[in-house]
C-alpha cells in the first residue's frame, strides 16, 4: 500500500503523482498543508516539504527525485521500454539535470512565488504569512517565466522529448510544474508553440487525467486547463 503526503498545488508533489500513475499505482492521497507544520507530518520530514511517499510500514521517503528513485528501483526498472528513466549514465544524467531543473530552479524563480501569493496566502492564516499578494514577487516570478519557457521551447524543437527520444521523468517534472501555472493562466502558451505542441502531448496521457479534474477551493482554472487539444 502507499500513501503520498502532498498538497495539489505542490510541483513536487504532482511530479510524483504523474510517474505513480504512468506505472498504474494508485496511492491513497493525504492532503497536507505544509505551513501548519503537524506534529505527525514532522514526525515523517522534520523538514516540513512535500511529497512524502510511505510503502506499507516502510520508512517516509522524502522528495520529488527521491521519490522517483525509488520508484525507478522498485518499478522502473521492470517497465522495459516504459521505463522512464533512461538506461545510460550519461543519459540518466540528462534526465536528472532537467528534473532539477524544474523541481528546483524553476520552483524558485517562479512557482513558488506564484503558488503562495495566489494560492496558499488565501489559505494561511495571518501569523502563518497569510494576507495579501505581494505584486512585486508576482511581477518578478511572470519575468522569471518567460525565459523558462523559451528554454522548454528550445528542448521541444530539439529534441523528442525534453531528455532525449524517450519519455522520461523529465517530462513529468515539466509538466507537473506547468500544469499549475496553467491552472493560474500564467503561461502564454501562443509564445512557444512547440513547448504548447509538447504539454498537450504530455497532458493527453492518462495518468493527467486526476489532475485534471482537481479544483482549487475557491481558485477556479482557466477555461484550457482541462481540454486536451487548446
Amino acid at each position: 500500500m502507499l500513501r503520498l503526503h502532498h498538497h495539489p498545488m505542490s510541483a513536487a508533489s504532482r511530479f510524483v503523482r504523474l510517474v505513480l500513475g504512468e506505472y498504474a499505482e494508485r496511492p491513497e492521497l493525504l492532503d497536507e498543508r505544509p505551513w501548519e507544520r503537524r506534529r505527525d507530518f514532522l514526525a515523517l520530514n522534520p523538514a516540513a516539504t512535500l511529497p512524502v511517499l510511505i510503502e506499507d510500514s516502510g520508512p517516509p521517503i522524502v522528495g520529488g527525485m527521491v521519490i522517483a528513485e525509488y520508484l525507478d528501483e522498485t518499478r522502473g526498472v521492470f517497465q522495459r521500454d516504459k521505463r522512464l528513466q533512461a538506461e545510460t549514465p550519461a543519459e540518466r544524467a540528462e534526465v536528472r539535470r532537467l528534473v532539477d531543473w524544474f523541481l528546483a530552479k524553476l520552483e524558485n524563480e517562479v512557482t513558488r512565488y506564484l503558488v503562495r501569493e495566489r494560492v496558499f496566502k488565501q489559505e494561511m492564516r495571518p501569523e502563518e504569512g497569510g494576507g495579501a499578494p505581494d505584486a512585486s514577487a508576482i511581477r518578478a516570478a511572470r519575468a522569471n517565466l518567460k525565459h523558462h519557457m523559451r528554454y522548454v521551447g528550445w528542448l521541444a524543437e530539439s529534441r523528442n522529448w525534453l531528455s532525449g527520444d524517450r519519455l522520461s521523468y523529465a517530462d513529468f517534472a515539466a509538466a507537473g510544474a506547468l500544469s499549475i501555472l496553467d491552472y493560474l493562466g500564467e503561461v502564454a502558451w501562443d509564445t512557444e508553440p512547440l513547448a504548447k505542441e509538447w504539454y498537450m502531448r504530455v497532458k493527453s496521457r492518462p495518468s493527467f487525467r486526476p489532475l485534471l479534474t482537481e479544483r482549487v477551493r475557491g481558485i477556479p482554472p482557466v477555461a484550457h486547463y482541462a481540454e486536451l487539444d487548446f
